[in-house]
């Protein structure tokens, strides 16, 4: 008996309608990308192992898919790392590449391997697909696309400004109706480390407040004991869960309780530069909201974190980024910052979909297709097709004589927007028949006058 076909858990297969509908999120979210100054790249859809390990934090480390070694190089493998129990480096003597995990860690590698090729400050973007061993759910996959805007070579804070109205202009412009932008800062964090005590717990600090929409405060609790905090730091911790009020009141409490750390006061220096240009310009239709517990448990963030929620969809963050000051320096290249953002195409795609906001033309097929009714009309219809795809119009033949019913059938399939018939008595005339498909109106014209009205759409 025969397999049947089946893909990876995680990954997914693209109808028609489906990759058109991608192409309008692709395309709208490049159209702005590109308005606001920011130039193509593409990298390796798998990089060196050693470049993509250690840079997410131990979880993001366990989520990267290795690549085996093939051939001669398996004979490489540690064999003694295995006999040791040393399973990490004898999992990398086995794996040299790795599929890439995001896009930020490869544009590193990039910068600083072109760096004599870039001009600073350097605004990339990128639209490729990234892949994590993650577990398959609901707006979480395997094998997913990114779509990244950065720039490296300055810390000037006009840039997270910039990536504010981005995010508004890209989702206001793909009719999203509510959402919410939702900031922090990576600074704000590590005084709070230092306020309760535990500076040398940041990253256990972070990993856990990132957590604390999907396990709860309890859960948060929980880890942070287990991590080895502290009853008191705990303690001091755990009213900023549950902080609420307007952006001001929340500035104003945190200057409070942050008033003896120099770099959480420093922190919210920087955010409130951020909230006071927008104040200022004005966004269409995001809201900005200071999120304290927001902590994106990325260990390369240095300064701003981002993240973006559709409002009124159960849907995760759909966008989100931050500044990085020294992620070139893992690559040798010191003292060179960097900001970034980006849009998760797939999320998005689902929150679209939910919420029926792709627009009428992504779902339209085939602008004309020609109805075959036998070998002369075949013969004239071919020199017709021929007119119209050089004048940009999507046009088609069908490929045999086959009953009317069954050539319209595959036109209502094919979601034709315009069917042409053309037979004996229409050759002698030299016109076509063209039929609406949505409204079922049908207007005699010539090869000329088709033309101009399918192009006009």
């Amino acid at each position: 008996m025969a397999q049947k076909p089946s893909i990876p858990k995680g990954t997914r297969d693209f109808l028609p309608i489906e990759v058109a509908r991608r192409t309008y999120i692709f395309d709208t979210i490049k159209h702005s990308f590109k308005k606001f100054g920011f130039a193509p790249i593409e990298t390796p859809s798998f990089e060196l192992s050693s470049t993509l390990m250690g840079k997410y934090g131990e979880e993001g480390d366990r989520l990267i898919f290795r690549i085996l070694n093939s051939g001669d190089k398996m004979l490489k493998a540690d064999l003694q790392a295995l006999e040791d129990k040393n399973l990490a480096r004898f999992a990398n003597s086995l794996a040299e590449k790795a599929l890439r995990y995001d896009l930020t860690v490869p544009f590193a590698r990039f910068v600083v391997q072109h760096q004599n090729d870039l001009s600073f400050p350097f605004k990339r973007y990128q639209i490729q697909p990234v892949w994590r061993a993650d577990r398959p759910q609901h707006g979480r996959y395997q094998e997913f696309f990114q779509c990244d805007a950065d720039v490296v070579g300055s810390d000037s804070l006009i840039y997270e400004v910039d990536f504010v109205f981005l995010f508004d202009e890209i989702l206001s412009n793909l009719q999203l109706p509510s959402f919410t932008i939702k900031i922090n800062n990576r600074k704000i964090l590590s005084g709070i480390a230092e306020v309760s005590g535990e500076s040398d717990k940041l990253i256990d600090i972070t990993v856990a407040i990132d957590k604390l929409d999907k396990i709860g405060e309890e859960g948060v609790v929980k880890e942070l004991t287990e991590k080895g905090l502290s009853s008191d730091a705990i303690a001091k911790i755990q009213p900023l869960f549950s902080f609420s009020g307007t952006n001001e009141e929340k500035m104003a409490k945190m200057k409070e309780f942050l008033a003896t750390s120099e770099i959480g006061q420093k922190g919210l220096e920087e955010l409130q530069f951020v909230f006071d240009q927008v104040n200022d310009l004005g966004l269409q239709k995001a809201e900005l909201e200071f999120d304290i517990t927001l902590a994106r448990g990325l260990n390369y963030y240095t300064g701003a974190i981002f993240e973006v929620k559709a409002n009124g969809v159960k849907m995760g963050s759909i966008c989100g980024g931050g500044r990085y000051d020294d992620l070139t320096g893992l690559f040798g290249m010191k003292g060179m910052s960097g900001v970034g953002i980006s849009f998760g195409a797939d999320r998005i795609y689902d929150v679209l979909t939910e919420l029926e906001l792709f627009p009428k033309e992504t779902d339209q097929g085939l602008t004309l297709m020609f109805v075959n009714f036998g070998e002369k009309e075949q013969a004239h219809c071919m020199k017709l097709v021929k007119a119209t795809r050089d004048n940009g119009i999507d046009s088609e033949l069908y490929p045999i004589a086959a009953k009317m019913q069954k050539q319209m059938k595959y036109a209502n399939d094919r979601k034709v927007q315009y069917v042409a018939i053309v037979g004996e008595a229409e050759m002698a005339e030299d016109l076509i028949q063209l039929k609406n498909m949505e409204t079922g109106e049908q207007a005699e014209m010539s090869i000329e006058e088709v033309i101009v009205h399918l192009k006009r759409f």
